[in-house]
């Protein structure tokens, strides 16, 4: 059931204590991809990670008044091809029942807004190839296709 558009929302930064509802989230999100497979002490540990040590990254959560209905992850790195600081977004949720209302593009215009003002010089994501739901969503908000070709080693 979608939420009644009267409910004010709020994005502000995830503290440890968000960390059960945080990790609800991304278990509803590794449940549909299809590069991870679900794992509540890795996804809990990973987010941990983040919230204890700011230097990392930020996590943070759209909530109503009552629990968390979204959240976005982004990691800090350092770019030489653009000579600065700039941003890996990690994870994008909005719970089942809350999406459809715009909150998605909340988080990113919150998160651009977050890098603008830190000086970030870009934005780099990863989205399911095979979605192009999400990369049209993507795309609506401002990214645009990279002619680089992501891979990965498992350690």
């Amino acid at each position: 059931m979608n939420q009644p558009p009267s409910e004010i929302v709020r994005i502000e930064p995830a503290t440890i204590e968000d960390l059960s509802g945080l990790t609800d989230l991304l278990m509803a999100l590794f449940e549909v991809e299809e590069d991870f497979e679900p794992n509540r002490d890795n996804q809990e540990h990973g987010l941990r990670l983040i919230l204890e040590q700011p230097r990392h990254g930020r996590i943070f959560a759209l909530r109503n008044d009552h629990t968390i209905i979204g959240m976005i992850n982004i990691l800090f790195t350092v770019s030489t091809a653009v000579g600065g600081m700039a941003i890996l977004l990690d994870d994008v949720i909005v719970h089942p029942d809350h999406r459809g209302q715009g909150y998605g593009a909340q988080l990113l215009e919150y998160v651009s807004e977050f890098a603008r003002v830190k000086k970030f010089r870009r934005i780099t994501l990863l989205t399911d190839r095979t979605s192009e739901n999400s990369q049209r969503f993507f795309e609506q908000n401002g990214f645009v296709m990279s002619g680089m070709v992501p891979m990965r080693k498992m350690l």
